[in-house]
């Protein structure tokens, strides 16, 4: 069974979502930790409870972004994962961090990348009057948001919607691909070539959305 770390800043609803999946037996994965940077990350004490190590490493206590991702470079092979799991991690990480973990180092993005990288996705979305919008699972590159896909869901973008309204169903939309991805890397159904993320052939489907819907 693989080992992964989690690493998270807040009470990471992505977290919960692959706790509850392997909990109830549709990930095959050892959860060795749960690590963040803030001290009062709410995901913490839901990490605990679900019997599972927790560590923080503060990283207002560090001169720079080197000294504290090799503290938590250092944290994380204690655990010797398999995958390193970014679920609202925010923290930018650096070269150094991505390229040690080059492969294994996995990371959710509320967009269809490689459009709208950064912050305020869904405000972007509705501004720039897209049709479709969603998330992508992703391995991490030095480059901010960006590395190659492996899954993404994509949603319609309805002519009400609001940037709350389109989060939280992008957000359901969140909690089923990132145990999936998860999931497909512990089964051993996805390996890189040549920049790319190539898929079991089981995996592979021709499902279509198309936005408005063609009559």
């Amino acid at each position: 069974m693989k080992n992964i770390v989690i690493l998270i800043s807040g009470r990471s609803s992505n977290m919960e979502a692959l706790i509850a999946a392997r909990d109830a037996g549709q990930l095959p994965v050892n959860i060795a930790a749960v690590i963040s940077n803030r001290p009062t990350a709410m995901g913490l004490e839901t990490a605990a409870k679900a019997g599972i190590p927790v560590h923080f490493i503060d990283h207002k206590g560090f001169s720079g972004r080197e000294s504290f991702d090799a503290a938590l470079a250092e944290c994380i092979d204690g655990f010797a994962p398999d995958l390193v799991v970014l679920a609202g991690f925010m923290r930018i990480l650096t070269e150094g961090f991505v390229r040690h973990y080059e492969g294994r180092l996995m990371n959710i993005h509320p967009s269809l990348l490689p459009s709208f990288p950064g912050l305020h996705t869904h405000q972007r979305a509705l501004e720039e009057g897209v049709r479709i919008h969603g998330c992508t699972v992703h391995f991490v590159t030095p480059t901010l948001d960006h590395g190659p896909v492996i899954i993404q869901a994509a949603i319609p973008v309805l002519d009400g919607d609001s940037e709350e309204t389109l989060a939280a169903r992008i957000l359901l939309q969140e909690h089923k691909v990132y145990p999936q991805a998860v999931r497909w890397f512990a089964e051993g159904k996805l390996h890189l070539e040549n920049g790319r993320v190539l898929l079991a052939a089981d995996l592979v489907d021709q499902a279509v959305l198309i936005s408005p819907e063609v009559r």
